[in-house]
C-alpha cells in the first residue's frame, strides 16, 4: 500500500490511523533518510495508541518505553547499535515478542533477528512533488527463517 501525504500533519494522521488499529505484538519498522519525517509519524503513532507524552527518537538510548497508552509502545532507533549482542543485552525479544508494540527505525541494521511476521514502512521525499510531500510504503513481510 502506497499512501501520499503532503504535510506534517497529514504524516502525523496517518501514524496516528496505525496506532489505533494496532494490537499487542505488532511489529513496525521505520525506514526512511534522516529528516523525512520518521519521529512525526512515531508521534501520531503514540498519540492512536493513548500515549500523551512526548516522543523523541531514542538515538542514544536505543529504546524508549511508553507505558500509558491502552498498549505500551517500544521505540528502538539502532542506528548506533554495534552489533547484535547489544540488541540482546537490552533484552529485545521481551519487547519484540511481548504484548506492546514495537517501532523499528534503522531496523535494516538488525535484519537477522527481526521476527517472521511485520509491517515495514518506508517514508520517501520527492522535492519535485514539494517540500512537504512524503510517499509512505506500507509492506505486510512475512520472512521466512
Amino acid at each position: 500500500m502506497i499512501i501520499e501525504t503532503y504535510s506534517a500533519e497529514e504524516t502525523f494522521a496517518l501514524g496516528r490511523k496505525i496506532g489505533e488499529q494496532a494490537k499487542a505484538g505488532d511489529v513496525y519498522t521505520l525506514v526512511g533518510d534522516l529528516g523525512v519525517g520518521k519521529t512525526v509519524f512515531t508521534q501520531g503513532l503514540a498519540k492512536g495508541l493513548g500515549i500523551e507524552e512526548p516522543i523523541s527518537s531514542p538515538t542514544f538510548t536505543i529504546i524508549q518505553i511508553y507505558e500509558e497508552g491502552r498498549l505500551p509502545l517500544y521505540h528502538f532507533d539502532v542506528y548506533r547499535i554495534g552489533d547484535i549482542e547489544e540488541m540482546e543485552e537490552i533484552g529485545y525479544e521481551d519487547y519484540f515478542y511481548g504484548e506492546g508494540v514495537c517501532l523499528i527505525e534503522w531496523a535494516n541494521l538488525i535484519e537477522e533477528i527481526l521476527p517472521e511476521q511485520l509491517r515495514e514502512i518506508t517514508i520517501e521525499k520527492d522535492l519535485e512533488k514539494g517540500f512537504d510531500y512524503r510517499k509512505i510504503t506500507i509492506e505486510e513481510r512475512n520472512r521466512q527463517l
